[in-house]
């Protein structure tokens, strides 16, 4: 007995590994060389490619499309009808199939509805790319990006809310209390809620 939804308008071609407790929506593509984790959602019209691996708990809304190259950690989101691509220079006349590059999501990452991500970028731990934004470069941990071309424009806890960080330095999650630290224009979590007062 499978241990994962597969809905019957999907397909899920011989292969693919799916993890416990994943659900695979309508008329998703799952490609015999990729590999899902557990607890993932796909919702309707998501197709995954070979060669692409999805950690444990990664939701994916609508119409979105993983191609080869495209890696995402856990606790990774996905907007609905954002864009990967895997190819700089497409043509319809030049096979590239030997230039894909890989675009890492790393755990945590939120990807607003309708961003476009450039193939090659690593998308840092907890970021938040908002709607609409066209990500051409590596986006560091926390990071909050919009626009096109995407610019950073704050930072952003692990629950997703806007730090204010305090003298430059210390910001306190406001619906956590979890406290991060942002030293050399690099942001961590420094423990729990007593961590310091604010």
């Amino acid at each position: 007995m499978e241990k994962y939804f597969v809905h019957p308008s999907a397909v899920v071609d011989p292969g693919a590994v799916i993890g416990e407790g994943t659900r695979i929506w309508h008329f998703c593509h799952v490609s015999s060389k990729s590999v899902i984790g557990e607890k993932c959602v796909l919702g309707q019209n998501v197709f995954v490619a070979d060669e692409v691996t999805l950690g444990n708990n990664v939701k994916i809304q609508n119409n979105v499309s993983l191609y080869t190259g495209v890696i995402c950690e856990d606790d990774v989101f996905l907007g609905p009808s954002m864009v990967f691509t895997n190819v700089i220079n497409p043509r319809s006349a030049v096979n590239r199939k030997e230039e894909y590059k890989t675009t890492l999501v790393r755990k945590g990452a939120s990807v607003g509805a309708n961003a476009t991500i450039i193939c090659g970028v690593t998308l840092g731990r907890y970021c938040f790319v908002g709607a609409g934004a066209v990500v051409t470069h590596n986006v560091p941990d926390y990071a909050l990006v919009v626009g096109n071309p995407a610019h950073q424009t704050g930072w952003m806890s692990e629950a997703g809310e806007k730090l204010l960080f305090i003298d430059s330095r210390y910001a306190q999650c406001p619906l956590t209390g979890e406290k991060y630290v942002v030293e050399g224009g690099v942001v961590r979590k420094i423990s729990g809620p007593s961590a310091f007062i604010v």
